[in-house]
């Protein structure tokens, strides 16, 4: 497993338990002065984490957004079928009207007192018979009433818990979201406190390390030696070369990295799940000696950060905010897995 990233320095709230703890001695030197402003350095290691610290969230929030598209369809069909339900026992209590006035009309006397004060006791056979008939058609529609009222009742409920299902689902989706926000509004904050000659800096310095790295976000076309399904998925992601990451995106104008990869295989045919971890788990791994162009490689862990495997040791990924889709070495990160589709 490479990883030829910088060894992190201590993130802003180590620094502070640092200072903190250092004593009142240290900090008399400075007091009555303003903190030093951090370095060009520091600020690009400080947005990085950042960055990285809004990717675990990012697929959080896609797991989220997929759990709550489908509470909410199985919220809507709930909901289409206590419609239905009510509707059938409308019908059926409009049925029971007439056979409910039948009875009224013909059941006030006992059977063989109104055979005695009939004129015609073959036509009181007749209409007894057919008001026998009439009793069972009512006994059978009140039954049925009966069960689709408790249907429908029980059905309202279930209703009721995928509504509620998908409302819960909305607010942490909504909080996951705030989460995210928050993590790339301190980093354009920091981004922001740059002089002009700082932030040419700091590009120069990312410029730098993605030479040195030998990453590439270029316009370019796949030579490579796969065929089938994973020559057209990596076709796609080179199409995508240039496009910004967005976190939650699945394209077409811009991807997060596991909305790269999907999309990039859908392309091809193959459905894949949203997140990197569902992707992970849906994937045969394959290790690292067997790699294939086609399959997807995992970053960090099973949850973080996942590409496409180009063959020669590299990869195309959708980086992080702030970048481009790009072609990255293996090690450029920590390799962790690989699953082939």
């Amino acid at each position: 497993m490479g990883n030829h990233r910088r060894p992190k320095p201590p993130s802003r709230s180590r620094l502070a338990v640092l200072a903190a703890t250092a004593g009142t001695v240290s900090l008399l030197p400075s007091l009555g002065h303003a903190a030093p402003k951090p370095t060009v350095d520091e600020v690009r290691q400080q947005v990085e984490d950042l960055y990285e610290e809004a990717e675990a969230p990012t697929e959080e929030y896609n797991a989220r957004l997929e759990e709550k598209k489908r509470l909410q369809e199985e919220a809507e069909r709930a909901q289409q079928q206590v419609a239905a339900q009510q509707a059938e026992i409308n019908e059926l209590r409009e049925e029971m009207g007439p056979l409910a006035a039948a009875q009224y009309r013909d059941g006030g006397l006992d059977p063989t007192v109104r055979l005695f004060l009939s004129s015609d006791p073959d036509d009181y056979l007749d209409k007894a018979e057919a008001l026998g008939r009439l009793s069972t058609r009512r006994l059978t529609t009140l039954a049925a009433l009966e069960a689709g009222q408790r249907e429908l009742a029980q059905t309202r409920a279930e209703a009721l818990k995928k509504v509620t299902a998908a409302e819960q689902a909305r607010r942490e989706l909504t909080g996951k979201k705030r989460e995210i926000q928050g993590r790339l509004r301190e980093a354009r904050k920091l981004l922001n406190s740059l002089t002009a000659e700082q932030r040419a800096q700091l590009e120069a310095k990312e410029d730098e390390a993605d030479r040195a790295a030998g990453t590439s976000d270029s316009t370019a076309t796949y030579n490579g030696a796969a065929s089938g399904r994973a020559r057209t998925a990596i076709e796609f992601a080179y199409a995508q070369l240039g496009k910004p990451y967005e976190w939650g995106s699945t394209g077409p104008n811009s991807y997060d990295c596991s909305g790269l990869t999907g999309a990039a295989w859908r392309a091809a045919g193959v459905s894949l799940p949203r997140t990197v971890q569902e992707q992970y788990s849906a994937g045969r791994q394959v290790a690292k000696s067997d790699l294939r162009p086609g399959d997807v490689i995992y970053w960090y862990n099973s949850s973080q950060h996942n590409g496409i495997y180009i063959g020669d040791g590299k990869a195309i990924h959708a980086p992080r905010t702030g970048k481009n889709i790009e072609i990255t070495p293996l090690g450029y990160m920590p390799f962790f897995a690989a699953t082939r589709p």
